[in-house]
């Protein structure tokens, strides 16, 4: 039976490892010195080489050639036995079918034979983190001290799921992710060795889906080699049911150009071919992190072709870095968004209408007029006495230079006693000003709780919960441009206090107010302070009673 190209190709000495330069040489030189300790704990993703380091140091461990420096040799006894599976001294355990306190306690009860082969007995426990909290009791005090001749190498994918108790009683060694330009590197020595057609191209894509796993990345080859034809693209996208780059390019194209139609129908021509969702969307958002990188000035970190580069070159010079990230987040969304086999297009189209509904908001934000005094007179009852706007182009307006004063003063310059007056005119006209700018927030107040409940309605439309909670609101307060919001319990104010809900209030409050506040939420001890509606304080019993239950005062005498 033909071996699989991972296991044939799987590193059996130091030098083979790839990737893991820090760990080869911390583990080589204990080796060497003889310092190996009694547990070691390797952790990391899949495919990165934890069982096969695991597998070369129990070879190093128990090599019998002279030269420590030289372990493992591949040339004495021990190590051809391990090569071959049949060392009796390495003992390679299965924690997922093996996760009892049992098989521990039978693991202890044979752990203090000596070895029969090997200077040391090398117990390899694989993902240990599906071991029960009995077994992993069980095996606390073997952990600490083990017989002499004991040596354990836990592996596992999942470090949170290890006790500290077990972490604490090994050497831990942290494995990473393999580098894309390695993982090309080693599939074109297999595919050289192994006499296979290829393009360089499609083993970067290959070495690309297999997000730094070496092992998914050999396999991968081993599974499109065995076509019989020539590892290309077009052979890749086939079989891994992904689209061509000259699909993801057309539709970055129509999103620049806002064309609506022509970007849902490349998606709709790129899964009609075949090409599965989800690998579009992880291409789709590859592409545009890309010009993210090269819009920042990144162009060294972006794996692809010099020609490829200055097409990505051109279309980031026509987006800005804000529609960039937007845009990365909604089809990243689209991403966990397909698992319906009902309509597999609808997240992906969401995801275009949701990228040019935002660019069409940035073009109509510009318009829009700054919050003014017109909402306040909605209401015939509430006129503010000045409008806040135009107070505020008064506070901007910059201060005149003292020389240009200077030569505006009349020859005749007034005397003491007329400048003094002058000074106390002005105090007053200041004093009146700040004033009424305190009425009109006054004013802006008293407007939002008279008019909370339509708020809310227009919130419900939006976004049901956010009205729910905004329904739990004890008290607004406005101060200045924050819109603080009071609640009774850490529970309601942490609900309401997310981005999503703040904005969708501040946006409900400026299309009906015309006012732009920020919205804050806080904690209030007093729940019948500052009623939304209207202040507790200002009414009797009855009047608050019928308020609570959706009443609202029409008019006072």
């Amino acid at each position: 039976m033909t071996q699989a190209y991972y296991r044939k190709w799987r590193p059996s000495v130091w030098d083979e490892i790839i990737g893991q330069e820090a760990i080869v040489h911390t583990l080589r030189n204990a080796v060497t010195q003889g310092k190996q300790v009694h547990a070691y704990l390797f952790s990391g993703p899949r495919g990165t080489g934890k069982t096969s380091t695991a597998r070369i140091l129990a070879k190093a461990v128990n090599c019998t050639h002279p030269d420590r420096a030289a372990h493992p040799c591949e040339q004495c006894e021990n190590c051809k036995s391990i090569n071959a599976g049949r060392f009796l001294d390495l003992i390679e355990i299965d924690a997922a079918s093996n996760t009892s306190v049992d098989d521990v306690r039978d693991l202890r009860e044979k752990i203090n034979f000596s070895p029969t082969q090997g200077e040391f007995k090398v117990y390899i426990i694989d993902e240990v983190h599906m071991l029960s909290t009995a077994a992993f009791n069980a095996l606390l005090k073997t952990l600490e001290e083990p017989p002499a001749h004991a040596i354990f190498i836990l592996a596992t994918t999942e470090i949170h799921k290890i006790p500290a108790t077990v972490l604490s009683r090994c050497q831990r060694y942290e494995f990473r992710q393999i580098p894309l330009n390695h993982i090309t590197a080693q599939l074109k020595t297999i595919a050289e060795n192994e006499k296979l057609d290829f393009d360089m191209d499609a083993l970067t894509m290959i070495a690309r889906q297999a997000t730094g796993s070496m092992r998914d990345a050999i396999s991968l080859m081993d599974q499109i080699a065995s076509t019989g034809d020539k590892i290309s693209l077009a052979l890749i996208e086939e079989v891994l049911g992904t689209s061509s780059n000259e699909k993801v390019i057309q539709l970055i194209e129509a999103l620049l150009k806002k064309a609506a139609d022509q970007a849902v129908s490349v998606i709709h021509e790129a899964l009609d071919s075949g090409t599965d969702g989800r690998q579009l969307s992880n291409q789709i958002v590859d592409y545009l992190r890309a010009l993210m990188l090269i819009k920042l000035g990144n162009s060294k970190d972006v794996e692809a072709t010099q020609e490829m580069k200055q097409k990505m070159q051109a279309q980031s010079d026509s987006v800005s870095v804000e529609k960039l990230v937007i845009w990365i987040r909604n089809f990243n969304q689209a991403l966990h968004n397909l698992g319906s086999r009902w309509q597999p297009s609808l997240a992906l189209e969401l995801a275009v209408v949701e990228c040019l509904e935002e660019q069409s908001q940035e073009q109509i934000r510009p318009a829009a007029k700054p919050a003014s005094s017109p909402a306040l007179a909605q209401k015939g009852s509430l006129k503010p006495s000045a409008q806040p706007g135009t107070i505020k182009e008064k506070e901007k307006e910059p201060p005149k230079s003292i020389e240009a004063t200077q030569l505006k003063k009349p020859i005749n310059e007034p005397l003491p006693q007329e400048s003094a007056k002058q000074e106390r005119q002005e105090e007053q006209k200041e004093q009146q000003e700040k004033n009424t700018v305190d009425a009109a927030a006054g004013s802006s107040e008293e407007v939002l709780r008279t008019r909370w409940r339509e708020i809310r309605s227009l919130v419900r439309q939006e976004k049901p919960h956010t009205e729910a909670l905004l329904n739990s609101c004890k008290s607004i307060n406005l101060e200045g441009s924050r819109l603080k919001l009071g609640f009774e319990s850490d529970l309601l104010k942490t609900k309401m206090d997310t981005d999503a809900n703040r904005e969708i209030t501040r946006k409900a409050i400026k299309a009906l107010l015309g006012l732009d506040v920020q919205v804050e939420c806080v904690v209030v001890k007093n729940k019948n302070n500052n009623q939304p509606n209207h202040p507790a304080e200002q009414h009797g019993n009855l009047v608050n009673a019928a308020i609570s239950l959706g009443g609202e005062i029409i008019d006072k005498e």
